[in-house]
């Protein structure tokens, strides 16, 4: 149950992507998220961006969060901060924080971007420690990676079977993803029929997931692309996210009707 948030974000981000030249998002989107395990609801989860500047750089300030709600956060509270600030032009992240207590588990990070220079400084808030990095090229967070890949996904170039990978740093480690697309898929929501398209992640099998294939997820197949549904089999159960809000969309969200 723990790190549902996290997860969430993980999915979120392992798209193709080649540029961030054309938006598919606008100053003021936001989507609210309904995480459930089985029938019972375990939290919420919120993303949204806002134009701002850092240091003199027009940046899209993003900020995702996720809280338990109900029972659940009687007995295991979930309180997730993540933000991101990254460049307009080039979508590369500048700064990530990730602040998060979950059932008693915290972390308090903050990781400076040298884009120029492959380097990622890290500021571990909880312990007092500030140490350097070395990333990949065009390294991305979480979130600035689910922004960036969003601009350019062009579905007849893609082909079922496809694999592809995105450079990413997460607590204090480069890491490389592979993504499979599985295909289209139309999808019913509470807003309607949408037309999805299909991708499936290798994970690490182990003590959370069942398999190193367990996760799956569906986004619109329109300009906005935005993230509709999200699975997780886990090692005990099912975890799932679906779109529950959403506003702000620079395109107009295509709706199949009956």
């Amino acid at each position: 149950m723990k790190n549902r948030f996290t997860i969430l974000c993980l999915l979120l981000l392992l798209l193709p992507f080649s540029s961030f030249s054309q938006k598919a998002f606008q100053d003021g989107e936001w989507f609210k998220f309904r995480i459930h395990y089985g029938p019972f609801n375990a939290s919420y989860a919120t993303i949204g961006v806002n134009e701002t500047s850092l240091n003199n750089k027009k940046v899209y300030h993003i900020v995702g969060k996720g809280k338990s709600t109900g029972l659940l956060h009687l007995f295991f509270k979930v309180d997730d901060n993540y933000e991101s600030y990254v460049d307009k032009r080039t979508g590369l992240p500048y700064r990530f924080i990730r602040k998060i207590d979950e059932g008693g588990h915290t972390k308090d990070l903050q990781i400076e971007f040298d884009q120029d220079n492959n380097k990622a400084e890290v500021f571990d808030k909880k312990h007092n420690e500030k140490k350097t990095y070395t990333t990949e090229k065009n390294v991305h967070d979480m979130l600035s990676a689910f922004y960036f890949v969003r601009n350019d996904i062009n579905p007849s170039n893609l082909n079922v079977g496809d694999e592809l990978h995105l450079n990413m740093f997460f607590d204090k480690e480069n890491h490389d993803f592979k993504l499979k697309f599985l295909g289209k898929e139309v999808l019913s929501t509470k807003f309607g029929k949408i037309a999805t398209l299909k991708f499936r992640p290798y994970v690490m099998a182990g003590r959370v997931f069942k398999e190193q294939e367990s996760l799956t997820f569906w986004i619109s197949d329109d300009k906005n692309k935005i993230p509709v549904k999200i699975q997780a089999d886990l090692a005990v159960g099912s975890l799932a996210a679906d779109l529950e809000e959403f506003k702000g969309l620079k395109h107009q969200l295509k709706i199949i009707m009956n």
